[in-house]
């Protein structure tokens, strides 16, 4: 398959631009299947916590523990894909998901799960993850031409937000007329799709020389840290991912214990969270062009701040969609335009190892969020703590004159001559 085959009608630059590209569609389309299963998985996985125990911080850590990895592992991850295959990365990658997966399931079917353990196999699984995504996030640039490398982050975000918005509901579903388990096995099998596109591809990649992994890793984080751009968006990932984890780590007690619902109740609040990063992606590119990245980062944010303190006063469903609506739209503004100035910022030598750069800061600051957002709902209450988050977030607005997003043509590469896809 040729990333360059255009077969479907649609101007380059245009909001579904990238479906032209046969390569594009398939891994979409895979990595959709695979992502619905994981936040079934996510669901399962929270949702159990909630009944192995009664502890907040344990809840808000299975979170954690699937973005702890990304945060310890991530700059490695990067080395890697900019040293070797970055296909074979991610079939591995893959594969190790699918296996952790089917291993969880079994445990659950036996019984033989308990708090400890659900967080163990979860890290594994963020594991998976975590050497998945610089390989993928690198790959990008090979499907796509440069006019719609933009739209492509936008689309991939996409994917994941359809998964938001369709896997939690069908978790919930699953769980009510199954079980926890069932979940898991699906999961499992979600895999596959990925693994199947990712064995028939066949890349007109760049060359890649194997890197020592020290040396790489050095490598790569000087040469985010010197460049002044690029460091300047990490911080930004960073503080936004510390914050915006009070909503996402704390939303299964927010519905069990404030709401009162139940997982179907769950997955219609994630969902809604899904539908908002859905519409959000579909135009982020659009608006991003004409106001510019910075413009969209603050006004994400105050929509952040705004679904936090929706939620926190939330004692009915309705009132949490809304504000799982507004915090889903808010958050794919700030992460697709925290991407895409990386990937416009960063030479193929160095993509991977940047792109590792942004997602172990920003899920590293999750994980962290999650953690102290987690053990303050246990001392201060559910409320106080998802306050104490949009407050926080409200003060990385100064950022923007301490550490502005780069302007349009700051720092940026030319990328023909960086991905060697004509254009």
């Amino acid at each position: 398959m040729s990333a360059n085959t255009p077969n479907v009608a649609a101007a380059p630059g245009g909001a579904l631009a990238p479906f032209r590209y046969p390569v594009f569609r398939a891994i979409w389309a895979a990595n959709l299947f695979s992502s619905i299963g994981s936040f079934m998985q996510s669901v399962a996985a929270a949702w159990l916590m909630t009944e192995l125990t009664s502890r907040h911080l344990l809840v808000a850590l299975v979170q954690a523990s699937a973005t702890i990895p990304i945060l310890l592992l991530g700059v490695v991850a990067g080395a890697i894909a900019d040293g070797y295959d970055r296909r074979l990365v991610m079939l591995f990658a893959q594969s190790l998901m699918l296996v952790v997966s089917a291993v969880l399931a079994v445990l659950g079917y036996l019984g033989a799960i308990a708090p400890w353990s659900l967080l163990l196999l979860t890290f594994m699984v963020g594991a998976g993850t975590a050497l998945n995504a610089p390989a993928w996030q690198a790959n990008v640039r090979l499907t796509v031409d440069r006019a719609d490398l933009p739209q492509a982050v936008s689309i991939n975000a996409i994917a994941a937000n359809l998964a938001r918005s369709t896997g939690p509901a069908l978790g919930g579903v699953v769980i009510a007329l199954w079980s926890v388990n069932a979940a898991f096995a699906i999961n499992a099998v979600s895999y596959l799709a990925m693994i199947v596109v990712l064995a028939r591809w066949r890349p007109d990649a760049p060359k890649l020389v194997p890197l020592p992994i020290g040396p790489a890793i050095i490598d790569g984080v000087l040469f985010c840290v010197r460049s002044r751009p690029i460091a300047r968006v990490l911080l930004r990932g960073l503080l936004f991912g510390f914050g915006a984890a009070g909503f996402q780590a704390l939303l299964p007690v927010v519905v069990r214990l404030q709401l009162h619902g139940n997982q179907i109740s769950f997955g219609i609040v994630l969902g809604a969270f899904g539908v908002g990063s859905v519409l959000s992606a579909l135009v982020v590119s659009k608006l991003r062009r004409r106001f510019g990245s910075e413009t969209i980062v603050g006004f994400s944010t105050v929509m952040f701040v705004l679904a936090q303190l929706l939620l926190s006063s939330a004692h009915m469903l309705a009132l949490a969609i809304v504000a799982a609506l507004v915090g889903g739209a808010g958050w794919v503004a700030v992460m697709t335009s925290i991407n895409v100035a990386i990937q416009m910022r960063a030479p193929e030598a160095m993509l991977a190892r940047c792109l590792s750069m942004y997602q172990s800061v920003a899920f590293g600051g999750m994980a962290l969020g999650a953690w102290v957002w987690g053990s303050l709902a246990d001392r201060y209450g559910l409320v106080a703590a998802v306050r104490l988050a949009a407050f926080w977030l409200a003060l990385t607005l100064i950022m923007r004159i301490v550490a502005p997003m780069p302007a349009r043509q700051e720092g940026r590469i030319n990328l023909e001559e960086a991905t060697h896809v004509p254009v």
